[in-house]
């Protein structure tokens, strides 16, 4: 899965990941992190979410990151918003009114570009990637991210033998495995999902358990 398996997905309108309703989730819990108003807040793998928006409205600034020009260009278009564009070292930078979206490379991300940032929404970023990235994605989100930055994280969960990601599932272990040793690692909500999505039904799937995470770091 490199860069060109996403500018394919995008180009060929392969999103079925992407959600046009806010995330229920990040409304329910995104206070439980501690990033007052007025704060930065960083999305990684953000493609054209309609989060941002929400955290836009409840006074966040927001900094997303996209390898998609596809995905920017309709993020802004679909929301009726006109981007002032330019360079931000290896990024293409496109701003409007307290929303910033990196077009680049997620790993190509400097601790510099999100110094600012005081919380991190992952939704649909780690179960994005298959296992063999996953480890370096999380390596990398908290090497540049500053001091004592919380992650709101949500994670699906099923048989992978049924369907092939993305979205992947990832375990409640393996996330353990990625951030314990660095974070407190708090469950806030198990719940079958698959009642509310019957796209993976039809995929195949069985059973789908969504997971929402807090991540403090130590």
């Amino acid at each position: 899965m490199d860069a060109e398996f996403w500018h394919e997905r995008w180009q060929r309108n392969q999103i079925g990941f992407h959600q046009h309703e806010i995330n229920s989730h990040l409304q329910a819990f995104w206070g439980n992190l501690a990033a007052p108003a007025g704060s930065q807040i960083f999305v990684p793998l953000c493609g054209k979410s309609r989060d941002m928006l929400w955290l836009r409205s409840q006074n966040l600034n927001v900094t997303g990151v996209e390898i998609s020009p596809v995905a920017v260009r309709d993020f802004f278009a679909e929301n009726a918003l006109e981007p002032t564009v330019s360079q931000q070292g290896d990024f293409e930078r496109w701003e409007t009114d307290g929303l910033t979206v990196l077009l680049g490379d997620f790993f190509a991300l400097t601790a510099a570009d999100v110094a600012d940032c005081a919380g991190v929404f992952d939704r649909a970023s780690l179960i994005a990637l298959p296992p063999a990235m996953r480890a370096r994605y999380a390596q990398h989100l908290l090497a540049i991210l500053p001091r004592g930055v919380q992650t709101l994280l949500i994670t699906l969960e099923y048989d992978q033998q049924q369907m092939n990601g993305p979205p992947f599932s990832v375990q409640e272990a393996e996330v353990l495995a990625l951030y314990a040793e660095h974070c407190q690692v708090d469950r806030l909500l198990a719940i079958n999902a698959l009642e509310d999505e019957p796209g993976f039904r039809q995929r195949g799937l069985n059973r789908l358990e969504e997971k929402v995470y807090l991540l403090t770091p130590r």
